[in-house]
């Protein structure tokens, strides 16, 4: 079937609006523009755009701006006028979009909650987005969730219908409750999510002044202390930009956006601005995504590949024994039905099923090749599960015969191991406005677990100012890359219970916390000439008990400090895995690698 989303519904749309950018940001001959005044002469200019022919959307009077669609002959005469202090494009802004999620335990969200006592009590998150489903059974009901009334957009279009699922997506992530289903978000008992809701269903950009008055409005209405902005674009207003720092420094409000998801060194606006915090996206090993843009403003990362969270639809499901599992339809799968015993499939689903339904690891070969062996072998349905820990989205490339969905490696393996032989039921149909899970990936993923970790301490701290909030979230992330503060990572993964402690510690006039033990280099070489030798390097933050082991074994090494040299010699051509653990204290940390000399 065609998901309702794409694999990387962040990438796609990051890709779209960048050539947007690039192209004319009006239509039929009009441009879209901010216009800034002189001091006290608001209304001169006001006739002079209306006698242009100009069409007025936003009014700020607090930066002596307004948002107007004009003419472009007419934009020489305006920028001329000796009222006018600047005029500049509105640039476009859009969407970036790919149990207990992965991500919530790696943000140390529930440490933060028990035993940290951060809530998120008293907290409202504005979420500048494509709306959310209010009903949702793993999100808030109101009046903890609610939303912008009118936004401009018609009744179908209310903040409360999300087709396009990314703003229900983000808010799980910050906020899904705890229950006895679905997921939880980093801070379930949060003070407030509120949705203004500035794109479609179609994930459209809007522009710059949209999300400008859509921040105000959250701030005024929620009124919100922190601001979730999964979306931007590459180009940089000035407007914008003294609006963001505006409410940064006058209504202390922190605002958080997604870095952006092209994977270059792009920047992307808003979170460009200094007065915004730039999120990268990180995968469940801390490693970078693929995705991510790396550049001089990104200043934290967090989860954002394959995150699991709450979204408006439903397009899988598989029930055994009268036990569902979260799963999601391949796409490309035939929408359809089956029922059937449960058998195993193995890496490749090759074999006699007889209307059985299949399960096969991923991995080997595509997934196509495996529905599609199933499906030769006279199968119901096939339910891929991952090699991996976590869920996936997957595609076939194409198209199947048999419905074939993707369930997570935990269940997959729990199934192979007590369920084969027991009838299941299987569905790839997609169910549009219902309570649904699925995984994405992008930088849109990665923002809302850090406005969800801003929330949770700042419920414990709540005479804090943003400016102390964001120093915690700073100070206290785990370092990734290089050492200190990278283009990649910035400066680390976020991490709820450490920044908690240094928020006490920043408010009550305390020092840092020592650092997190953290593997900052490990690598392996493989020297010329010499058949079978390996040499592996490790360094740590602080002193600790380092440890390399191998597998074949050819060897350990051990010492006490900050770093391990040492050369092991095995056999030419083959393949060794390199383990490497260091303890201090209660703190572990640990690497891999795989070398073949």
């Amino acid at each position: 079937m065609n998901r309702v989303l794409p694999n990387r519904p962040g990438r796609v749309l990051a890709m779209l609006g960048y050539f947007v950018v690039a192209a004319t940001l009006g239509w039929s001959g009009e441009k879209r523009v901010y216009v800034q005044y002189q001091s006290g002469a608001k209304g001169p200019v006001m006739a002079a755009l209306k006698q242009a022919g100009g069409n007025v959307h936003y009014e700020f009077d607090n930066l002596e701006a307004v948002a107007v669609s004009l003419p472009e002959q007419a934009l020489n005469g305006i920028s001329r006028n000796p009222h006018v202090a600047l005029v500049e494009d509105d640039p476009i802004r859009e969407l970036h979009a790919q149990t207990v999620p992965y991500g919530i335990t790696m943000v140390q969200a529930p440490q933060a909650i028990t035993p940290g006592g951060a809530t998120g009590a008293g907290i409202v998150v504005g979420v500048i987005d494509s709306g959310a489903l209010n009903t949702h059974t793993d999100l808030p009901s109101a009046p903890i969730l609610r939303g912008q009334p009118d936004f401009g957009f018609n009744d179908q279009r209310t903040w409360y219908r999300d087709r396009s699922s990314h703003g229900t997506h983000v808010v799980g992530t910050i906020a899904a409750v705890s229950n006895s289903e679905g997921v939880v978000g980093v801070a379930p008992g949060i003070g407030g999510i509120y949705m203004v809701k500035v794109f479609g269903d179609t994930g459209q950009w809007v522009y710059s002044s949209t999300l400008l008055s859509a921040v105000q409005q959250a701030v005024t209405n929620g009124p919100a202390k922190v601001i979730n902005m999964s979306l931007g674009g590459g180009v940089k207003s000035k407007t914008e930009e003294n609006g963001m720092k505006s409410l940064y420094n006058n209504s202390g409000v922190l605002l958080i956006a997604s870095a952006g998801n092209a994977g270059t060194t792009q920047t992307s606006y808003p979170a460009g601005y200094a007065s915004v915090m730039s999120v990268a996206a990180v995968d469940s090993l801390k490693a970078l995504a693929d995705f991510s843009q790396r550049n001089s403003t990104v200043e934290i990362a967090a989860p954002g590949v394959g995150v699991l969270s709450t979204v408006s639809y439903r397009n899988g499901a598989l029930t055994v024994d009268g036990v569902s599992y979260i799963s999601s339809a391949l796409e490309g799968s035939m929408q359809g039905t089956a029922n059937g015993v449960l058998a195993d499939g193995g890496l490749t689903g090759t074999g006699s099923w007889a209307g059985k339904v299949v399960l096969v690891e991923r991995g080997d070969i595509s997934f196509a090749e495996k529905v599609a062996n199933v499906a030769a072998g006279g199968g119901a349905a096939a339910v891929i599960y991952n090699n991996v820990p976590g869920g996936f989205a997957g595609t076939l490339n194409g198209s199947s015969t048999i419905p074939a969905i993707a369930i997570t490696q935990e269940d997959g393996e729990y199934l192979v191991a007590s369920e084969l032989g027991v009838n299941a039921a299987v569905s790839s149909v997609a169910t549009l406005d219902t309570s649904g899970y699925d995984y994405y990936d992008g930088t849109s993923m990665a923002a809302p677990h850090v406005s969800g970790v801003a929330a949770l301490i700042w419920s414990k701290y709540p005479g804090a100012t943003n400016a102390q909030v964001r120093q915690a979230l700073i100070e206290s992330a785990e370092d990734l890359g290089t050492a200190g503060r990278d283009n990649s990572f910035g400066h680390g993964l976020v991490r709820a219970n450490n920044a908690l402690t240094r928020l006490g510690q920043i408010v009550g006039g305390g020092n840092p916390p020592p650092a997190e033990l953290a593997i900052t280099n490990s690598s392996v070489s493989v020297p010329k000439g010499k058949p079978g030798r390996f040499t592996v390097n490790v360094t740590t933050n602080k002193t600790a008990t380092i440890t390399v082991s191998t597998s074949p074994n050819v060897g350990t090494a051990s010492t006490s400090g900050t770093s391990l040299s040492n050369t092991f010699q095995g056999s030419g051509g083959v393949t060794y895995t390199v383990s490497i653990s260091a303890t201090a204290g209660s703190e572990t940390a640990t690497a891999s690698h795989t070398v073949t000399p």
